[in-house]
């Protein structure tokens, strides 16, 4: 007989405290705020007690006449330890940035049931408890949207949506069917242990990409995360700090099914590493503090699927941990930050690198990453050639920083600190990797043996993350260069897609006056 998990109790914490403020809506809610954060702060604490319990007990699932409901291994006490901290983060911030608003107290008992059922999705032990999760995350965000209801952006971006995670939902259901008839089984344990799949199982597994893109907000469908801004800021963290993740989610517990099929790994590639380039070309054009970081969180997804397409699992959960942590402080202090850029002394005009300066950067960055991955061969065992090459994209972003130093006008210091940055970025890059290996390898599937699929992917996507980092180092350059200033203006705009999923709902459509 196993011991009770001790996470699985804090959704039960949260959803109880969440009830008073369902009772009082409508009233200001007193003291209750600070019942919300205590809940939270018993929630992070179940999770790190579940981390104990692990430690002591091993893996164990939670059931209920037969069915799984919710499991504790070494992938899902991590994602609940992030979504329990990222969630009392966002509590403690909301009680003084929503102080005195109307309806405080409902946006507190919202906030409180969403962070309960991403809890239970993360710790999902069967199908039918993972659609609960995200059906009911989905429809209390999309409460959170509207806490502004008369904000026709809000109307548009919540109708949006829906819609694109209502289709996820449908998928995922469709999934779980199909599974379900063709293995017998909706456990996540066995269905990810099932060898030897037939057709149905294969149409499952596209399904399931197909669901994870879609919580993802990847490309084109990507609109609406880039347009939740009239919902109030601890919203806006919550969203991209934690459950826009869903989707990798999604995919890391379901790997050794995923992994199964080639057809599914190479959807990922090519969808993640499309939205990957297209994001961080948007960004680059964007003013706005909040709606550049939208579009970062649109690229890091897609980086994300790319990630998981080709195998590297437990880096995908790194990415969702470290992301998770970087967004939810950039969303949370985004309104000090151009008081910040401000303050600080402006040292005198930027250095701009030319071509030539870009190209030595590629060179000397390269040369830096063959080093310190042939060190780390050679001390830790052979590395895949996806990590490797996973790793060559991350050193075309050190590339941008070594470009700064090595500009004509750039000062000794500045090369000095680049080059120190880069080396650290490039050391960093393989112990944690070496690291995330080490905690999560074992409850993930191995990385595939490159094929020639594979092969060809991951030298597709080298070189187009490659050509799109030397455009964006040479980006001062010729970005307001006549020509190119119209498609400036195009990417400004995200190449209008979002328009047109706009007039696809009717979002443009103005409400008949009374």
């Amino acid at each position: 007989m196993t011991s009770l998990p001790m996470i699985s109790l804090a959704p039960l914490v949260l959803l109880a405290a969440a009830l008073p403020f369902v009772l009082y809506s409508g009233r200001r809610p007193g003291r209750l705020p600070a019942l919300a954060e205590a809940a939270s702060l018993v929630a992070l604490t179940l999770g790190l007690a579940s981390l104990a319990q692990l430690w002591q007990t091993g893996s164990q699932t939670l059931a209920l006449d037969g069915l799984g409901l919710l499991r504790l291994d070494a992938i899902s006490v991590t994602l609940a330890l992030l979504v329990a901290f990222v969630g009392w983060v966002v509590v403690r911030y909301s009680r003084r940035y929503l102080d005195g608003e109307a309806r405080e107290g409902r946006f507190h008992g919202l906030t409180l049931a969403a962070v309960a059922f991403v809890l239970i999705l993360v710790q999902a032990a069967s199908l039918p408890v993972l659609i609960v999760g995200f059906i009911a995350t989905g429809l209390i965000l999309r409460q959170l949207l509207l806490f502004y209801p008369d904000r026709p952006e809000a109307r548009r971006a919540s109708a949006k949506f829906i819609r694109v995670w209502g289709a996820g939902d449908i998928a995922l259901i469709a999934a779980a069917v199909l599974l379900w008839q063709s293995l017998g089984t909706v456990e996540i344990v066995a269905l990810t242990a099932a060898p030897n799949l037939p057709a149905a199982s294969q149409l499952a597994i596209g399904l399931l990409v197909l669901a994870a893109a879609l919580k993802t907000a990847a490309f084109p469908l990507h609109g609406w995360l880039t347009e939740v801004m009239e919902a109030p800021t601890p919203v806006s963290a919550l969203l991209h700090a934690g459950i826009i993740n869903s989707g990798g989610v999604l995919l890391i517990t379901m790997a050794g099914l995923v992994q199964q099929s080639a057809g599914a790994m190479a959807a990922l590639v090519i969808i993640g590493g499309l939205t990957a380039l297209f994001g961080a070309l948007v960004m680059l054009t964007q003013s706005a503090v909040k709606t550049a970081l939208a579009w970062s969180t649109v690229a890091q997804m897609g980086f994300m699927l790319l990630q998981c397409g080709l195998g590297l699992w437990a880096l995908a959960l790194l990415h969702i941990v470290a992301h998770s942590l970087y967004k939810a402080h950039a969303f949370l202090s985004s309104a000090g930050a151009v008081r910040e850029v401000n303050r600080i002394r402006k040292p005198g005009p930027v250095a701009v690198p030319g071509v030539s300066a870009v190209a030595r950067s590629f060179a000397l960055a390269l040369v830096l990453y063959v080093v310190v991955a042939a060190a780390f061969t050679a001390t830790l065992g052979d590395k895949s050639p996806q990590a490797l090459a996973l790793g060559t994209m991350m050193i075309f972003g050190v590339s941008y920083l070594i470009a700064q130093g090595l500009a004509d006008s750039a000062p000794g210091a500045l090369t000095r600190r680049t080059a120190a940055a880069s080396l650290a970025a490039t050391l960093a890059y393989f112990t944690f990797q070496v690291l995330a290996q080490s905690i999560w390898g074992p409850s993930v599937p191995a990385v595939p043996v490159a094929g020639a699929l594979e092969w060809a992917l991951i030298v597709l996507a080298v070189m187009s993350f490659g050509l799109v980092a030397f455009a964006q180092a040479l980006f001062p350059l010729w970005a307001h260069h006549p020509s190119t200033a119209g498609l400036r203006v195009h990417l400004a705009n995200g190449l209008y897609l979002n328009a047109l999923l706009d007039r696809m709902i009717g979002g443009f459509r103005q409400p008949a006056k009374s």
